[in-house]
């Protein structure tokens, strides 16, 4: 994480702009953490005068949909759909040329969370640029965005430690079907969209 930190401390200097940063993984492989320790180290870089840091969570995007829905997909699309990357790409644009954005999240406590029109929040999250944008989460650092994102980060971490952090996080809502099912879309956007030569930057953790 050291090496991220000082790297965007360096890069966002007398940028007119927000840096953008995509901080991409597999399900529980910490890119939340992650991103949220990368926000904290920068906002005290150096010495409490280093660039704010502002964090999307890309789960906020959800495309929405019945397990049968997706079932009912090739894997390909699976991987191409289960973001809304156009939204994002629209939240992006607004920050690089406006310098804040607004949008409706998807909601996630809502009864009909899995029906396949995606409820989307009633309020919406408004967002001032800091320096750097760190969007994280699986498919953050996908092709369509590429010319918005200043740096796309891989972030790899063990499948038994990412199960048990999935198993953790859930707790009694985890599903393992669930996560089959998204497992086979992750291999086929990981091994063949965006394989870690794609990525500006790898990080791997072992514990």
């Amino acid at each position: 994480m050291e090496a991220l930190v000082a790297r965007l401390a360096g890069e966002v200097r007398a940028r007119p702009v927000p840096f953008l940063v995509a901080i991409d993984g597999r399900s529980g492989a910490g890119k939340s953490t992650l991103a949220a320790a990368v926000a904290a180290a920068l906002g005290s870089f150096p010495a409490g005068n280093g660039p704010a840091a502002s964090v999307i969570e890309g789960d906020q995007f959800y495309a929405g949909g019945s397990a049968a829905t997706w079932d009912g997909r090739p894997v390909p699309e699976r991987a191409s759909a289960v973001i809304d990357w156009r939204r994002q790409r629209a939240v992006l644009a607004e920050l690089r040329s406006r310098g804040r954005a607004e949008w409706r999240p998807f909601d996630w406590h809502a009864d009909d969370w899995d029906a396949d029109d995606a409820p989307l929040a009633a309020e919406p999250i408004e967002l001032e640029a800091g320096p750097v944008v760190i969007l994280e989460g699986a498919y953050s650092a996908r092709p369509e965005l590429h010319d918005l994102l200043d740096l796309r980060v891989l972030l790899l971490a063990p499948a038994p430690l990412r199960t048990d952090r999935l198993r953790h996080r859930d707790g009694d809502t985890y599903h393992a079907d669930w996560a089959a099912r998204w497992s086979s879309a992750e291999d086929h956007y990981f091994g063949s969209v965006m394989p870690p030569s794609r990525f500006d930057l790898v990080l791997g953790l072992d514990r």
